[in-house]
């Protein structure tokens, strides 16, 4: 065993961070600030929550080992958190443990936050019968597989090692879990005794034979140990007051408040009038008034819609079949449907994911598809000649075909136009389907669907995050794409100690997984929003939520 690295150095812009924020915490203080973004919760149970609004209020309770903080620029960096130090140790079987020393800090109700209020939400994240949508983040932890197998979740390795000391093993060595998992609002620690209360609470709540209140119901009960406390709860909003625990010098607002909005109609309105100083999503109106600046470019969002093939069987089974399928999309169309904040996919790790100080791994990568649209007519005839030596003299002969897509937003259009592209380019009869976001989950994982369109994100800001879903044995892909060559390029990524080589290697398996045609990247989406011009020092994360614990008023 040999010390592989030391982060203890992340401590010192931790520190140094709060220090300088200490310093202007009168431009701050006594600030009430008021933000919409969004609809009201579907949850504030870190494990479920998905929503922007969801996990931006989590992110307000709760601190993670690491945190996300300003940049300066309206984006996120990361500084120390929980974790006041971060030893990183590789092992002779390839495994990394990473031992985290906690910081005196306490939770809402005055107990101290312990390595073991980790080791609960961890395993709680991980065990199969949470039925959690974030599980995957932890799939790189050690004993991850036999724990959800066995279900016993003393098999994951997390541990404390005492009350201040958090240690956990990674298969691997993945350069963003210090900066995506131990950032998550999903990954927060949670105290098991108010968790099993509030549950207890919940069911008393309701009478019997009835469903039991969710134990984060009434959110003023709360434990946290976060910069904010929760201080009422009410149909359209939610207000917060800087907690009077939280370990650090809060420079920001001394109350927040989260107003709700179900479109982005209605949150403009608040923006507009007043009520509140920072708003999320932009309604189509503003984005157009935006777009018309040509100087002005949306935020890059972690996601590519992608049409996906089922490589399991029938005609999908045929990479040749898929080629076309792929060579017949003129994309530059299909963002004419799909709004001014995307544009044309050049591969599937969409612009903005970091690669080096040279560009993003988009940049850096260039384009893997062609969107010349003085070639589209050349693109099209090869799709004919791939469709025919596949033994398909019409598109017809492949049948009556079915593409789903949830039911939503510009979705049915870009369905309809993309179906008529493959009818008119290769006289292929594929039907598109409007289901709900569930039936589609349903449909994707037991492979009984033909083609869709899917909105392909990634849990982190990292490229390896967008690609090892397609290994062979990954439960998120799919496409039932099977590559030993794909499945051994992902190993040697997952335990790169090069980060140059790294980065070559994500290239290649980006490349390859493309060059299978196991789906289709059609477009990338991009987002926006305001705040007002006096105020600074909030930013939106990559993966979605926004931070406004340190916003204060610009002195410049």
């Amino acid at each position: 065993m040999r010390l592989w690295k030391r982060l203890a150095a992340l401590t010192l812009p931790a520190v140094l961070c709060l220090s300088l924020l200490a310093g202007c915490a009168k431009d701050g203080e006594g600030l009430s600030l008021s933000v919409c973004v969004g609809p009201a919760p579907v949850t504030l149970d870190p494990i479920y929550a998905q929503e922007i609004t969801d996990q931006t209020i989590l992110a307000h309770l709760y601190e993670n080992l690491m945190r996300a903080a300003s940049d300066g620029s309206g984006g996120s960096t990361v500084v120390n958190g929980m974790a006041k130090s971060v030893d990183v140790e590789e092992n002779h079987d390839g495994t990394v443990t990473y031992t985290f020393r906690l910081r005196s800090a306490k939770w809402s109700d005055g107990k101290n936050v312990r390595a073991s209020d980790f080791v609960y939400a961890w395993r709680r994240l991980a065990d199969p019968a949470s039925q959690s949508p974030h599980a995957s983040l932890l799939s790189i932890v050690s004993g991850y597989e036999e724990a959800r197998q066995s279900g016993d979740m003393e098999l994951l390795q997390v541990s404390a090692k005492n009350d201040t000391t958090f240690v956990v093993v990674l298969d691997g060595e993945y350069d963003w879990f210090l900066t995506q998992v131990c950032t998550a609002p999903a990954t927060v620690p949670l105290r098991q005794d108010v968790v099993l209360r509030l549950k207890e609470a919940g069911i008393q709540a309701v009478g019997e034979g009835e469903k039991a209140l969710p134990w984060w119901n009434d959110p003023t009960q709360l434990v946290t140990n976060g910069p904010f406390q929760v201080t009422a709860w009410e149909e359209d909003s939610l207000h917060a007051a800087a907690s009077e625990r939280y370990y650090g010098d809060q420079p920001g607002p001394s109350e927040l408040t989260f107003r709700f909005a179900d479109s982005a109609e209605e949150g403009w309105v608040l923006y507009d009038s007043k009520t509140v100083d920072a708003v999320w999503p932009l309604p189509q109106a503003r984005l157009e008034e935006l777009a018309a600046d040509e100087a002005w470019t949306a935020t890059p969002t972690l996601s590519t819609y992608s049409a996906v093939f089922n490589c399991r069987e029938g005609v999908f089974a045929d990479p040749t079949v898929r080629e076309a399928m792929q060579l017949a999309i003129d994309r530059n169309a299909l963002v004419e449907t799909a709004g001014v904040t995307t544009r044309a996919a050049e591969g599937l790790v969409p612009p903005g994911v970091p690669e080096s100080e040279e560009g993003d791994f988009r940049t850096m990568g260039g384009a893997l598809l062609d969107n010349d649209p003085e070639l589209y007519g050349e693109r099209r005839d090869r799709a004919r000649e791939l469709l025919s030596s596949a033994g398909y003299d019409s598109g017809s002969d492949l049948g009556e075909l079915e593409y789903l897509y949830v039911d939503e937003g510009s979705n049915g259009q870009t369905a309809q136009v993309l179906c008529q592209q493959w009818r008119d380019a290769l006289g292929i009869h594929m039907t598109p389907r409007g289901v709900t976001e569930q039936e589609l989950r349903t449909a994707l994982q037991s492979g009984a669907y033909t083609a869709a369109g899917v909105a392909l994100t990634a849990g982190g800001n990292d490229a390896e995050c967008f690609l090892t879903a397609w290994t062979t044995h990954s439960p998120d892909n799919v496409a039932g794409y099977e590559n030993s060559a794909y499945d051994t390029l992902m190993v040697i990524i997952a335990n790169a100690a090069d980060g140059t080589a790294r980065m070559g290697c994500l290239h290649d398996a980006e490349d390859l997984l493309l060059s299978d045609h196991v789906l289709a990247p059609l477009y990338t989406e991009g987002t926006a929003w305001e705040m007002r011009d006096t105020l600074t020092g909030a930013f939106r994360d990559a993966r979605g939520w926004f931070g406004f614990a340190n916003t204060i008023l610009r002195t410049s």
